[in-house]
């Protein structure tokens, strides 16, 4: 049986994160009353081992068939940390509405899928905290109706499916409380002239670089985990002032080439740059999953051309254009590649560009396409969802360490920091 998971968020009209839904995809087809056995028992299992890798410090919605809601699959999660979703599979089971009022009464709060303006829905009203609306299924009078009625009985109303910018600012019209597609992790992210590197790690950067024995592994991993600091040495180095004979790719190379005293003043530098307050969660959290992921998906993949740190750097580059306002062939005109690999960025050629297909169809919960992918790389497709969350958990881990950084870096000003680079 293949099943993919996949993590999308949502999001309040100031685009702040209320939690994120995990959506499940069984057999090639998003479960239904058909298929609920097999796809309860499914889910269930895959939820049971990846409990402790869901995030808790948000809301998570999760769908739940009638199967699962009897299974008393909720109370793997807290109350406060738990939205259950249901759909009309639940709606029209003859025992289900019992058993999301005893989930409600338990403390957990209901969210409604695709909520249509037809009594069947209503009688579930008193139970529902959320009613999402699928912007792309209904005309726009069906829209008012629903939210004049959601507003009415109280209840907080999700456009859901927005997947392009013409559909966010449809919804956008309404008087939604949240937001929910393919295109709100992306919408998130402003674009800048200047590209902006996460505080967090140029903070660990300045701590590594001025040590006494500076670790050269260490400085790598740091600059490696940034999108933005990583192009920004490869373009340095790459750039006519070194006149390298062979151009490189590495950032080890790159800062053996530059050496400890130049990268010391090249992070010097970059501590004169305004724009490092304007950092973006969402936007590590994406170039570092899709970093992740493509480096894993590689090694499961048939014929692949490139290495394991190869595809890493592939997925981490292809974050880039969320970044700035510039297409791919201009922002990689400077950076030394691979033509593989930088076929696959632009023109997405090769084994390289399915492999980034895969990765971009598996964040928009593409689920046809995701099948396509997996098949022509060969890639176990009931292995997939499992690389997945456990990419997801490490990026989360890895965020959290930033945190903490963070927390540090809150105590120094501007002007100590100068003083221990100089």
């Amino acid at each position: 049986m293949y099943n993919f998971v996949v993590k999308q968020p949502i999001k309040t009209r100031d685009n702040l994160l209320v939690g994120n839904e995990i959506l499940f995809n069984v057999e090639n087809e998003i479960y239904n009353q058909n298929n609920d056995f097999s796809a309860a028992e499914t889910i269930s299992t895959f939820l049971t081992q990846n409990n402790d890798k869901i995030d808790k410090s948000i809301l998570n919605f999760i769908t739940f068939t009638p199967n699962l809601l009897f299974k008393n699959m909720p109370k793997l999660f807290k109350e406060d940390e738990l939205v259950i979703q249901i759909e009309d599979n639940v709606i029209t089971h003859p025992l289900a509405q019992k058993m999301v009022q005893k989930y409600k009464e338990s403390g957990y709060q209901i969210a409604i899928n695709d909520f249509l303006f037809q009594p069947r829905y209503f009688g579930f009203l008193e139970y529902t905290d959320y009613i999402k609306v699928n912007i792309k299924g209904l005309e726009a009078y069906e829209i008012d109706n629903i939210l004049r009625m959601g507003k009415g009985f109280g209840k907080k109303c999700i456009a859901a499916n927005i997947d392009s910018k013409e559909a966010y600012e449809f919804a956008k019209e309404y008087d939604f409380d949240l937001f929910e597609g393919s295109f709100i992790a992306e919408a998130a992210i402003i674009k800048a002239e200047k590209m902006q590197y996460l505080k967090s790690n140029f903070f660990q950067l300045v701590i590594a670089v001025t040590k006494d024995i500076p670790d050269v592994d260490e400085i790598e991993k740091i600059i490696e985990r940034d999108a933005v600091l990583t192009y920004r040495l490869l373009r340095i180095v790459n750039s006519a002032h070194f006149a390298l004979r062979y151009r490189t790719a590495s950032v080890k190379q790159a800062i053996v080439v530059l050496g400890l005293e130049q990268l010391k003043k090249w992070v010097y530098l970059l501590s004169f740059d305004k724009d490092m307050e304007n950092e973006s969660e969402d936007l590590l959290k994406i170039s570092l999953l899709r970093a992740t992921f493509c480096s894993e998906l590689m090694g499961m993949a048939e014929e692949m051309p490139i290495t394991k740190s190869e595809a890493y750097l592939m997925g981490m580059l292809s974050a880039m254009t969320l970044m700035v306002d510039a297409p791919m062939e201009e922002i990689l005109q400077n950076v030394p590649l691979d033509e593989i690999i930088r076929d696959a960025l632009i023109l997405r050629k090769g084994r390289c560009g399915l492999l980034l297909e895969l990765v971009f169809s598996y964040e928009r919960a593409e689920w046809e396409s995701i099948n396509k992918y997996v098949k022509e790389l060969g890639i176990p497709a009931n292995a997939i969802a499992q690389v997945y969350f456990d990419c997801v958990e490490n990026v989360n881990e890895l965020w959290r360490e930033l945190q903490e950084v963070r927390f540090q870096e809150e105590d120094l000003d501007d002007e100590k920091l100068k003083n221990t680079l100089t």
